[in-house]
């Protein structure tokens, strides 16, 4: 099979288009033709080597979305989607025209979705779910502030949030694009300027100074002072990033006066079977149009892969994805 491989950290350039044997099915294991593979920041930041447990040479790619060519006769010619923080670092991933993984990873894909659409959806809305609903239990009712709410994972966290019940405000750098699932749910966006006071006080007016019950971090670093900030009385505080710097200094008194929590999520710590579980429970909001991906605005081929990761570098809108076969 051809797929993009690396055998040492550093920017798009590294990646290559290697011809390796194709994967066979063992017991307990599958093999997916893929169709269609997003490229996400981390996988950048993978090929890069700033990522933990990568195992070199390497297939990266964590989202992926094709068919079942080996493996159980019931599952033989599923279409199927997965993602997994295992993906592309400890095993190879999906940058490639096949896919190994563990039955247990298999997930139908929904119906509604292109193959294109389906390998956008993964790590945006596991950690999106993750964090906004396993970790800080967001309920009906509460007003749920996302900071970065352009973006992949913060487009997937406010139609979570919608579909919960929950009012929505959104920062970023500029307003989520007309036609994205974000600029139709967010109830206010607030630009961020690099200006926490100017953000803090917009955002605590739009709550009446309440603050929010839950805010979602998906930038962290040189947000946090303005994501504690706005956190209501025992308001849940979920980051996932660090942008800018590692390093952030919090005003105990206030924080532990305000009885508010700090939450780590991170979607690496599950697996590619753990992952297809929470892709499984989305289904359904996929089905019904509730939840839709950030549209796929660049399509490459194997051969065109470091193009595909220099776009992402250059934080092209929309979703970039590589399309093994089609392009080949």
């Amino acid at each position: 099979m051809r797929a993009l491989r690396f055998d040492r950290f550093g920017g798009p350039d590294v990646l290559r288009v290697a011809e390796l044997p194709d994967p066979v099915a063992t017991d307990g294991t599958a093999v997916v033709a893929v169709r269609a593979a997003s490229v996400n920041p981390s996988d950048l930041k993978n090929v890069a080597g700033v990522m933990e447990g990568t195992v070199l040479p390497r297939v990266p790619g964590r989202d992926f979305a094709g068919i079942v060519v080996a493996g159980p006769a019931d599952w033989l010619g599923a279409e199927v989607w997965g993602t997994g923080g295992d993906v592309g670092f400890t095993f190879d991933g999906s940058h490639a025209e096949f896919l190994r993984v563990p039955v247990g990873a298999l997930a139908r894909k929904p119906e509604r979705l292109s193959f294109e659409e389906a390998s956008a959806v993964g790590v945006n809305f596991v950690i999106g779910w993750l964090g906004a609903v396993e970790i800080a239990q967001l309920q009906k009712g509460e007003t749920v502030v996302v900071f970065g709410i352009s973006g992949g994972v913060g487009g997937a966290v406010a139609q979570i949030a919608h579909a919960r019940g929950a009012r929505v405000l959104g920062v970023g750098r500029v307003a989520p694009a007309d036609g994205t699932p974000a600029a139709e749910i967010v109830d206010e966006f607030v630009p961020f300027t690099g200006d926490s006071a100017d953000v803090v006080d917009a955002l605590l007016k739009h709550t009446g100074g309440r603050g929010a019950e839950v805010v979602y971090d998906a930038v962290g670093g040189v947000t946090t002072a303005a994501a504690l900030a706005v956190l209501a009385q025992r308001g849940r505080l979920v980051v996932i990033s660090a942008v800018g710097t590692p390093m952030v200094e919090i005003h105990l008194p206030d924080f532990y006066h305000r009885e508010a929590r700090l939450l780590g999520a991170d979607s690496r710590q599950l697996d590619v079977t753990e992952s297809a579980e929470r892709l499984t429970l989305l289904t359904p909001f996929f089905e019904r149009g509730e939840f839709r991906p950030l549209p796929v605005a660049h399509r490459f081929g194997l051969d065109d892969g470091p193009q595909a990761y220099a776009a992402v570098a250059d934080r092209v809108p929309g979703r970039v994805v590589i399309l093994p076969e089609r392009l080949n």
